[in-house]
């Protein structure tokens, strides 16, 4: 079932580019509290990471208006456009966050991928459900 104003594949990749944009804006206002020492900000970000994904695939069907059977097609379109830029964005870490030590690229990258696979996790477990 298609939305009257645009198809699930465009909101999908729409909804995908506005997280990528909020994500890109939060670490570069607020990323220097995302990367405190010890062990516990560090396992507090990947929790934070793990249950905000989770969210995201659980309801990401309703934020799209999609059915549930369509939940794992909308994730992994939403998810796409944050992967393939923030892999850009890790890459040349330095350049896109000159305030934040670039040997904090391989938390990035691992706390992205942690994001989006919770993400996907949800939306298996939403369309499983239905």
């Amino acid at each position: 079932m298609q939305s009257d104003v645009m198809p699930l594949t465009l909101k999908s990749l729409a909804l995908g580019f506005g997280l990528t944009a909020a994500i890109f804006v939060l670490f570069s206002f607020a990323g220097h509290l995302f990367f405190l020492e010890g062990r516990r900000p560090f396992q507090l970000n990947f929790t934070g990471g793990a249950a905000l994904g989770l969210l995201l695939g659980l309801l990401n069907h309703r934020i799209l208006r999609a059915p549930k059977s369509k939940a794992v097609t909308a994730m992994a379109l939403t998810a796409v456009p944050g992967m393939l830029i923030m892999a850009a964005v890790g890459s040349h870490f330095a350049v896109f966050f000159p305030d934040l030590n670039p040997s904090l690229d391989k938390v990035f990258g691992s706390l992205m991928l942690w994001f989006y696979g919770f993400a996907l996790v949800g939306a298996l477990w939403s369309a499983r459900s239905s």
